[in-house]
């Protein structure tokens, strides 16, 4: 088993980020409503993990199906009075805006044709950050080696929904109508930076894998939404 272990470790330095993971907050710790949607009424708990923490579909999932052209608005680092983002500083909002805008466009982009105005079979995203924390990676590493420190690791998690030392984020989505409004989806969802050895020093590093997840996601919901055959759901 150290073997193994060791091996992966080996692996993991040598490229780096390939192993790079994020995971779904639980527990006291998932996503709570920031006021970022302009309607959480009809948002529930999901089923399972393979959704956000609160979501919402339209019960008639054929109309996905007449949409062929998407209206990505800018992301938003959302700084309401209930946003764990609110103090972000403008550098770090405009660059985790940015990613995460251009993860999500260049997802979308692959099954539809992305468009700047509202129109007929335009679909209109909004998307909010409202956490955005930064890893601790120096000792982060340190910490993922050491058995005592991983068990305090996992006690936090089960209070905190997150890993000791990671960074953390969350995000608010919204797909409406783009003329009349109608609300077709929302999700509110909040993920943390695995557990490993070797990480990047980049203190931004969780967040952006998690973006890089969050944008894979939305675009196999969209697939499934549409009832295509082959949707590819990207892994935990």
């Amino acid at each position: 088993m150290m073997i193994q272990r060791a091996i992966l470790i080996g692996i993991c330095a040598a490229m780096l980020t390939a192993c790079a993971t994020t995971e779904q907050a639980g527990g006291f710790g998932k996503a709570e409503p920031s006021g970022f949607l302009q309607d959480y009424s009809m948002l529930h708990p999901a089923a399972n993990e393979t959704e956000a923490s609160l979501v919402y579909f339209t019960p008639d999932k054929t109309k996905f199906r007449s949409y062929t052209k998407i209206l990505l608005e800018p992301v938003q680092v959302w700084r309401g009075e209930k946003s764990s983002a609110k103090n972000i500083d403008m550098e770090d909002a405009n660059h985790l805006s940015q990613f995460l805008w251009s993860r999500v466009d260049e997802e979308l982009r692959k099954d539809y044709t992305m468009v700047q105005q509202p129109g007929p079979g335009v679909l209109r995203v909004r998307i909010g950050i409202t956490e955005a924390g930064k890893g601790i990676p120096v000792l982060d590493n340190v910490t993922a080696m050491h058995p005592g420190s991983l068990i305090v690791s996992k006690g936090k998690k089960a209070l905190s929904g997150t890993e000791s030392l990671v960074g953390k984020s969350s995000i608010e989505m919204e797909a409406t109508d783009s003329q009349t409004g109608e609300l077709l989806g929302a999700g509110v969802d909040r993920r943390g930076g695995g557990k490993y050895a070797w990480k990047s020093l980049n203190r931004w590093e969780d967040v952006e894998q998690a973006f890089t997840y969050w944008a894979k996601k939305i675009r196999w919901r969209a697939c499934t939404m549409r009832g295509d055959a082959v949707c590819e759901k990207p892994k935990d």
